[in-house]
């Protein structure tokens, strides 16, 4: 079958394989939540370097992890390179701009988006700082709706709007556009600022390094996340898992109610339809990192790593 998307056509093969077998929703149901939520797909991913996680034969079966733009890409798809220096490579990833990539890609068999927080002008200098409240074994999502609590409760204290959303799993993101004014190591170096801040006021946090001395019960918030070249899935990406959950943009009030099941690639196209982008607005106000990093230097001349 061929989908004609704003002058564009993309030929869907394979329509009615089985993605999530949980329900028993196709590749066909994957491309018609896409395109039912690609205002705000396009607005997430637009001008990022993307890795794709692919699932050729649905989500119970191999994951590819996709870099490069896989071979066979109309002449409308965009790219943007980005070097690894370490290892004397680079690679093209897929660059969205237009609503008829998600659905090539998707073709492709790509179920997850996983942009860089920075944008082609300058992909060194990253627009988007991300906190990420990943919940250990034992912890429960109100544990992470507890934690959210404290990361807004300091978000306002700086002056920064954050804009939440569910990670599609268990766990709860925070995104803060900022000002691309400083690289990776830095933007790292507040976010890791920042959850310091954030553990001193909840007994919740463990920000131990290694996974296996973090004590089960408490939230790790990952700055890492913010490291060159490690990517999240974006706003409404699909997640690779038989209910075809999906991270899901929520407002501050909706937080200490929403459940991450409640949203699946069933039940988002009548949600965005009745409520539309919830992160319309992120891009109106741009952070500075300054105070940030302030605390990152007061903390490491007390010690910190």
């Amino acid at each position: 079958m061929e989908l004609e998307i704003g002058g564009r056509v993309v030929r869907i093969t394979n329509p009615d394989r089985v993605y999530f077998p949980a329900r028993g929703e196709t590749k066909l149901d994957l491309v018609r939540y896409y395109l039912a939520v690609a205002d705000g797909m396009v607005r997430a991913l637009r001008e990022r370097p993307c890795m794709l996680h692919r699932f050729p034969n649905g989500v119970t079966g191999e994951k590819v992890h996709q870099k490069r733009l896989p071979g066979g890409a109309p002449d409308w798809i965009q790219t943007v390179r980005v070097e690894f220096p370490r290892y004397g490579r680079h690679a093209d990833e897929l660059c969205v701009t237009h609503p008829a990539d998600l659905i090539w890609a998707v073709q492709m068999s790509t179920v997850e988006f996983h942009p860089w927080n920075s944008r082609r002008a300058d992909v060194e200098k990253p627009d988007e700082w991300r906190i990420d409240l990943d919940p250990m074994p034992q912890a429960s999502y109100d544990d992470v709706r507890r934690v959210a609590g404290v990361v807004r409760e300091v978000l306002d204290e700086l002056g920064a709007l954050g804009w939440p959303k569910t990670s599609g799993g268990k766990g709860l993101h925070v995104y803060v556009r900022i000002e691309p004014r400083w690289g990776f190591a830095d933007v790292r170096r507040a976010a890791h600022a920042f959850a310091r801040e954030v553990e001193r006021r909840c007994e919740l946090v463990d920000l131990t390094w290694w996974r296996k001395d973090r004590d089960p019960r408490t939230v790790f918030v990952d700055y890492n996340q913010n490291a060159r070249d490690h990517t999240i899935r974006c706003a409404y990406s699909v997640r690779g898992v038989p209910e075809a959950t999906v991270s899901a943009p929520l407002t501050w009030d909706e937080v200490p109610d929403a459940e991450p099941s409640d949203f699946t690639i069933a039940t988002m196209p009548a949600r965005f339809a009745a409520l539309g982008d919830l992160h319309a607005r992120i891009d109106d106000v741009a952070f500075r990192l300054d105070g940030l990093l302030e605390w990152a230097e007061r903390d490491e001349c007390a010690g910190a790593m």
